[in-house]
């Protein structure tokens, strides 16, 4: 999950408030939120799960455990269920976030293989504001797929690796994650799985039961072996069955339904980042009329 266009914050101050609230079924109804506040304040209260987030632009002030915490852009927030807090903005121009809900079952869910239990103790950051930009990319990276990747295998895959980077790294107990080895076999059984039901809807649970291997070792074994994550090689896959398709003269539309994108535009996002032009650049290319492409 590369990290390098994600690590830069936003540069310039927020200027109007804006709010956008949603949930994420895929994910036990994750409640999300993405806002700019500049003369909001949020009264004390609590959440019944945890509250993380990070910051894009400005600074935003809190009050939590019986002290006052700033968060500037490019760190990350972390309040937990039952604690009480408050939230202001740390300066004039105010503060641009993006928040993650997750309800304690589904951090104990994510967790639990963690610490090798059915349901994963709950973790304890003592550091409320995590000063570290691999982080704040990697959760940024998390909320925006959440917020607009089709592609329910990405979205369950970045949220545990993203909370288990967390937890390895930052929580008070920090579990030691047993090595993996070369489970070339098992691999190669995804990658077979992945070929063939490239055009399917495929969740992290199908391929763990595939492979017989919880969620978060199969995600750092596929990585391991093949250097992309499963819904990464996914799209790859796609792409490529896409290529074949455009140099045989199906159209774009029909292309991108074989192949498992939901529309024109999305396959055109995926193929130009991966293959350097657009579908209808790469068609011509080989030769096909303009006209057959559209019709």
């Amino acid at each position: 999950m590369p990290l390098a266009n994600s690590c830069r914050m936003l540069n310039a101050a927020p200027s109007e408030e804006r709010a956008k609230f949603w949930r994420e079924p895929v994910l036990n109804n994750l409640e999300m939120l993405r806002a700019t506040y500049v003369t909001h304040t949020f009264s004390r209260h609590t959440h019944e799960g945890y509250a993380i987030g990070v910051i894009e632009a400005g600074v935003e002030e809190f009050t939590y455990q019986g002290a006052v915490h700033r968060a500037p852009a490019g760190s990350v927030v972390v309040i937990h269920p039952g604690e009480v807090h408050t939230g202001y903005a740390g300066t004039p121009a105010g503060w641009t976030y993006r928040m993650l809900y997750p309800e304690v079952k589904l951090v104990q869910k994510a967790t639990s293989e963690l610490v090798g239990q059915g349901q994963g103790q709950l973790p304890y950051f003592p550091n409320p504001v995590i000063h570290t930009q691999q982080l704040a990319a990697q959760l940024r990276q998390l909320h925006v797929a959440i917020e607009n990747s089709t592609s329910a295998l990405e979205r369950e895959s970045r949220f545990l690796w993203t909370l288990a980077h967390m937890v390895t790294r930052y929580a008070q107990y920090r579990p030691y994650l047993a090595p993996i080895g070369q489970e070339h076999q098992v691999v190669q059984r995804l990658k077979n799985y992945l070929r063939a039901n490239y055009a399917d809807t495929i969740s992290l649970e199908q391929l763990a039961h595939i492979a017989n291997l919880k969620p978060l070792r199969l995600l750092r074994v596929f990585r391991k072996e093949v250097g992309l994550p499963p819904h990464a090689y996914l799209v790859q896959i796609r792409v490529t069955r896409a290529k074949a398709l455009l140099s045989m003269g199906l159209t774009i539309a029909q292309v991108a339904a074989d192949t498992g994108f939901t529309d024109q535009s999305h396959l055109t996002r995926h193929f130009k980042r991966l293959v350097g032009v657009t579908p209808k650049q790469y068609a011509l290319g080989c030769g096909k009329n303009i006209q057959d492409l559209l019709i």
